[in-house]
């Protein structure tokens, strides 16, 4: 893609989720997007502004979202229906983000691009007079559903998956921007007898499945990722470590996308319906075949010619999943990575509702 032109060069405001940093090794899908979007834009020519978490990527223009603690004497404790502090902390955040771009908005962008999954940017958009697109990263949620309905058609939505956008279809349209890896840093690899296992070390996304399943399937496998749910790590993880399963630690993107292409097959195991299934993409990318349960958007990204898919839950057909999956041909998974579910494709798409929502505003 060529750098734009100064006619459709633009000022973008990224909105980013205030827990995590904007910055390597990523904590998640939803802040490897936003890093990635960002780059690719100012890449391109635009001017990126991104309100994120403190310590975020020094590289990019970005303003700390105000993320302050409750006072500490304690004496809300005594209202038995005190909201969490992190909630308070993320609403007074959002709110002072919100009323400054209510203010002075529409002297420093010409859109803004909501990926915070937060509610507050969605039920002020009203009071901007600069567009607001707001990305669906998960499946309903009660509060996000609640803004929306007071929303009235102020924001307009992207959904990452087809699966994403169907559940949400009962409550607002959206236009399906499937989620996009850089296939330039997924590069392809040689591929290995270990399999892969990458993500966010949590329940939900059942990282002790995809051990038994190795197991069942005697294939060694490389867990990589960040605990963020110690107490399940050490009753679920930690004790079925040892021998053919090692967890290699919290990477870099280069030194994960090394390991993955050093992979014969990546396991995917959501517990839960998963909205796009980034860890799927990034497989790919490098060439490396992908055995997934079938939940959520993942048979959207895995077909027959790049993975196979088991029922979730099922260790058996996982585990059979993992030795077919591993048999496919790496060139080919590399190839439809770089056609369907690329970084440029998906900025492409995003960059094309950034003019078309400011051109309408100008001409409003």
């Amino acid at each position: 893609m060529r750098p734009v032109d100064e006619r459709n060069r633009l000022r973008i405001c990224l909105i980013a989720h205030c827990r995590f940093p904007i910055r390597e090794p990523f904590t998640g899908g939803l802040e490897s997007m936003t890093w990635h979007l960002a780059h690719e834009l100012v890449r391109r020519g635009h001017e990126v502004a991104v309100f994120a978490a403190p310590g975020s990527d020094p590289e990019l223009q970005v303003i700390d979202l105000p993320v302050s603690p409750l006072p500490g004497d304690g004496t809300g404790r005594l209202d038995v229906d005190t909201p969490a502090p992190v909630a308070v902390a993320d609403h007074h955040a959002y709110l002072s983000l919100m009323l400054d771009l209510a203010r002075e908005g529409t002297t420093r962008f010409d859109v803004v691009h909501n990926n915070s999954l937060h509610y507050l940017p969605v039920a002020m958009a009203p009071a901007l007079s600069v567009p607001l697109v707001t990305t669906l990263h998960t499946p309903p949620l009660t509060w996000l559903e609640s803004a929306i309905r007071i929303d009235a058609g102020a924001s307009t939505f992207a959904a990452v998956s087809s699966f994403t956008a169907d559940a949400w279809s009962g409550v607002v349209d959206s236009v399906c921007v499937p989620n996009g890896v850089d296939t330039e840093r997924w590069r392809p690899g040689p591929g290995g007898p270990t399999a892969v296992w990458s993500g966010r070390l949590v329940p939900e996304k059942a990282p002790h499945e995809a051990i038994d399943a190795a197991r069942r399937a005697g294939v060694p496998l490389v867990l990589a990722g960040p605990v963020l749910d110690p107490a399940y790590f050490r009753a679920s993880v930690e004790p079925r470590l040892g021998g053919d399963v090692t967890w290699a630690g919290h990477l870099h993107q280069d030194a994960l996308a090394d390991l993955v292409g050093r992979s014969a097959v990546a396991v995917v195991t959501p517990a839960w319906d998963e909205p796009y299934g980034l860890v799927a993409a990034e497989a790919m990318s490098c060439g490396t075949p992908v055995a997934a349960y079938a939940r959520g958007a993942l048979p959207e990204i895995v077909g027959p010619s790049v993975g196979r898919l088991a029922a979730p839950g099922d260790l058996d057909m996982l585990a059979e999943a993992i030795r077919d999956a591993a048999t496919l041909d790496r060139a080919a998974v590399r190839a439809h990575a770089v056609e369907q579910l690329s970084l440029t494709r998906m900025v492409d798409e995003y960059e094309a509702m950034y003019l078309r929502l400011a051109r309408c505003d100008a001409a409003a």
